[in-house]
């Protein structure tokens, strides 16, 4: 059955986080379509994966039997990250946008999953894994916007994602997030309503979708 790999990334609990919310809708939609299939989550700020430290990355370019075993421990970990990884048939990602950019915790997982010569490379067996991003913002950095030239989310994400792996990235962008919260946004709620609409119609119709494509190929 199929394995869809889950991350979440949001400072915020469930009931306030917008990307949790939309990522949710999809997994259930996901599920829907595959009730014995497996789900793998990780919620990386409740538990956040460690960011790459010299230790790790250089345990990557020598051989194993040569490991300390400080680097045998550092990489263990980066290696449970990268078999969770392999093993899925797609991957959704919560990455909500902080200070223009994704969550640190998320850019701490890429780093640790990111392994040249096994996952990462013109060779990579993850070519052609299909990857959906819910980019969630408080504003908006849509196309003709004063702030598009700020928008370090979807731009990072699928550079990384399709020159590192070779993925087929796809995305819902919830925006306007912070205008129910923002009174200086106030009159821009009935947009970010609508958004909000939108994607949470997206998750449903793309997760039910992938999921109907992954299982025919499986």
């Amino acid at each position: 059955m199929a394995t869809l790999l889950h991350l979440d990334s949001s400072l915020s609990p469930a009931a306030g986080s917008a990307s949790r919310a939309v990522t949710a809708a999809f997994r259930k939609a996901w599920e829907e379509q595959h009730p014995d299939g497996t789900v793998v989550y990780r919620d990386l700020s409740a538990e956040p994966v460690p960011h790459l430290d010299g230790l790790a990355a250089s345990a990557a370019f020598t051989d194993p039997s040569t490991h300390s075993p400080e680097q045998a421990a550092a990489f263990a970990e980066r290696l449970e990250l990268v078999a969770e990884l392999e093993q899925a048939d797609a991957v959704l990602i919560g990455a909500p946008m902080y200070n223009f950019s994704i969550p640190s915790t998320l850019k701490a997982w890429l780093d640790q999953v990111i392994v040249m010569g096994r996952t990462a490379g013109p060779d990579s067996p993850l070519k052609g894994l299909p990857v959906t991003v819910v980019a969630s913002r408080g504003g908006s950095y849509a196309a003709g916007t004063p702030r598009e030239g700020l928008e370090f989310v979807t731009n990072y994400l699928e550079g990384v994602l399709t020159a590192m792996f070779g993925a087929e990235v796809d995305f819902i962008v919830p925006e306007l997030t912070l205008a129910a919260s923002n009174p200086s946004m106030a009159d821009l709620i009935p947009l970010a309503e609508v958004s909000k609409e939108n994607a949470l119609a997206d998750a449903e119709s793309k997760g039910k979708a992938l999921a109907a494509r992954v299982g025919a190929a499986a």
